[in-house]
């Protein structure tokens, strides 16, 4: 246990240039399989047990049990042939049982699907997950560049438009948890890789109610977003606009805010209903 630990703390610089974020504590093996899931689920494709073990840490033993386990359970595919793994078919019978009771999902498809036809822009709908953001909904109006985004996937909530604007509106206690989760990467050259200078930009965000994105994570790729909030101010999700910088601009995208401001109310109002009756 104690190589673990070792391991662990001295790769902690390397886990982060994977976009991988360490915390909480890795001791059981529980624990270690889902980092492992992690980090295979931010690779977007293929990994080599040499990536995994410089972003884990964990010693070489340790690290082959954990993968034959996993490989074992269904939860990963060893290609022996390229030496690399990726995540397994029943990850995808998991996640499909957990979208069927998404709620949020379920009540915000018209909503979003309402809004991307008003605008002609694509519009996604998501929600915070242990600091990042879990895409729930995706209607698409951009067609000829591939976005990363998509219904199921997770991505950086510092440098999204729709992040921005769930971090922005979280209490301090809860933004400091979500900051510590952040795995800081400069995507672009504008992207906010620095941890003071999105807290600034995130107390401008509260101040004019919503986030801009103006190709931080994706070049060519902007986007307005407010969050999605309870009667109460709790975060529910997020809601955000999305457009290209050749087919729209910053002005472009303020002007869409109220419809935004209005879905993302109606959203929140059908969410309290469902969660309620449950």
């Amino acid at each position: 246990m104690k190589d673990d630990r070792e391991g662990r703390a001295s790769d902690k610089g390397t886990a982060a240039e994977a976009g991988v974020s360490i915390a909480g504590d890795l001791s059981s093996p529980i624990s270690k399989a889902f980092f492992l899931l992690d980090a295979m689920a931010a690779s977007e494709g293929q990994v080599r047990f040499s990536d995994l073990q410089r972003a884990s840490g964990f010693p070489k033993a340790t690290l082959h049990r954990l993968l034959r386990q996993l490989e074992h359970e269904g939860m990963v595919i060893h290609d022996v042939r390229a030496q690399r793994y990726r995540l397994g078919l029943r990850l995808i019978r998991l996640a499909h049982g957990a979208w069927q009771d998404a709620s949020l999902a379920q009540v915000g498809g018209p909503y979003v699907e309402g809004l991307s036809a008003e605008l002609g822009m694509t519009v996604h709908l998501g929600c915070l997950e242990n600091g990042q953001v879990l895409y729930l909904d995706k209607r698409n109006r951009i067609h000829g560049i591939e976005m990363f985004s998509r219904p199921g996937r997770i991505g950086p909530a510092y440098c999204t438009g729709i992040g921005k604007a769930m971090l922005a509106s979280l209490s301090p206690e809860r933004l400091r948890e979500a900051l510590d989760r952040q795995a800081f990467h400069r995507h672009t050259p504008k992207t906010i890789a620095d941890r003071a200078a999105l807290e600034a930009e995130l107390a401008k965000i509260r101040e004019r109610g919503y986030a801009f994105d103006d190709e931080e994570h994706e070049p060519s790729i902007i986007c307005v977003a407010v969050p999605i909030l309870s009667r109460e101010k709790a975060l529910i999700g997020g809601l955000s606009v999305t457009t290209t910088t050749n087919a729209g601009s910053p002005e472009k995208l303020e002007a869409a805010v109220p419809s935004l401001k209005e879905t993302a109310h109606r959203i929140a109002r059908a969410a309290e209903i469902q969660f309620l009756d449950r």
